[in-house]
């Protein structure tokens, strides 16, 4: 096997630009790029291409934007590429008849420790839990869903304070260069695969966001709603619903930017302003600061700004 491999690489939004870039600047050669199919978006619907397709169409790389991945013509386009090594970072599941196309396989990058957090939102889940460490792994795919044997891993530390936004720079960074030494290692023929061991609870799986699970539980203590904010911002964020007596109806905010203070505030329904922001009572009798927040149909603001225009103590947790 040559020391610079043929790579088909395999993936859609910013997160993988990075690797793609990693590998496309190395000695491997870039033979074929597979991304989502362009979509309508914003209120003109014009159609949006992937992070993936700009960033290929601006480096002259063959683009394959396949409608269902088990069709013909694609696999037979795919083939006539006679990749050693398909590479997927942030793509969807694959069937057989793709993932088992090249001679060294199909590797995936997981923004997790595998076998922590299988699924679609690693990062997040991993700051929603508290965890003090995460990172990268490069792994074969196989079947099931983040299960393969493990290739490579690095480890992120994860300070208290930190967002889901800073943690998935970090590891979009590190991620780049894992996969670029997972597919040198690869080449020489000197990476040895580790099966992966099954864990049970709550680190297990990392399911996909909604609506229905981001919403803040005020009952929890205010250090892991703390965990939950960071570990939802920017993106999908964090929301409650808190009474208006003003309006007489319930209004959606998103928080931002957290901390726990040492302040009992058991004896209020909701949220009051201080020097630094809005405070809002949690269970256990602890209480969160909370600097920025953004009211439905509004943009995010710092909490001092929101407070100099709106009075907190019309806000309850209850009717």
């Amino acid at each position: 096997m040559s020391l610079a491999l043929r790579i088909v690489f395999m993936g859609t939004p910013a997160f993988a630009v990075s690797v793609l870039d990693q590998i496309n600047k190395s000695r491997h050669e870039i033979v074929g790029v597979v991304t989502a199919q362009d979509k309508p978006a914003g209120r003109g619907q014009l159609l949006q291409e992937s992070a993936v397709k700009q960033y290929a169409k601006q480096n002259q790389l063959e683009i394959l934007q396949p409608p269902k991945l088990k069709d013909q013509m694609f696999l037979a386009q795919l083939a006539t590429l006679k990749a050693d090594l398909f590479v997927v970072v942030a793509f969807r599941m694959l069937p057989k008849e793709v993932w088992q196309m090249p001679t060294l396989g199909t590797i995936n990058l997981h923004a997790s420790l595998l076998p922590a957090y299988r699924g679609a939102a690693p990062i997040n889940w991993a700051i929603i839990n508290g965890e003090k460490q995460t990172g990268v792994t490069t792994f074969l795919i196989d079947e099931h869903i983040d299960a393969g044997n493990i290739l490579m891993q690095e480890t992120v530390e994860v300070s208290e304070n930190m967002t889901v936004g800073q943690v998935q720079n970090i590891l979009q960074e590190k991620g780049a260069i894992l996969t670029l030494q997972t597919c040198d290692a690869l080449a020489k023929g000197n990476l040895q695969a580790v099966p992966q061991i099954q864990i049970q609870g709550k680190r297990a799986l990392a399911p996909k966001l909604f609506k229905e699970n981001t919403q803040i539980d005020f009952s929890k203590s205010a250090s892991e709603i703390h965990n939950f904010i960071r570990g939802l911002d920017p993106y999908p964020a964090a929301w409650c619903s808190l009474f208006s007596k003003q309006k007489q109806a319930w209004v959606t905010f998103k928080l931002f930017n957290s901390q726990v203070v040492d302040i009992n505030l058991s004896q209020t329904n909701g949220p009051i302003a201080s020097r630094d922001g809005l405070l809002f009572p949690c269970g256990n009798n602890t209480c969160l600061l909370v600097k920025e927040i953004q009211m439905e149909g509004k943009k995010r603001i710092d909490a001092k700004a929101f407070i100099a225009g709106n009075d907190p103590h019309l806000l309850s947790y209850s009717q």
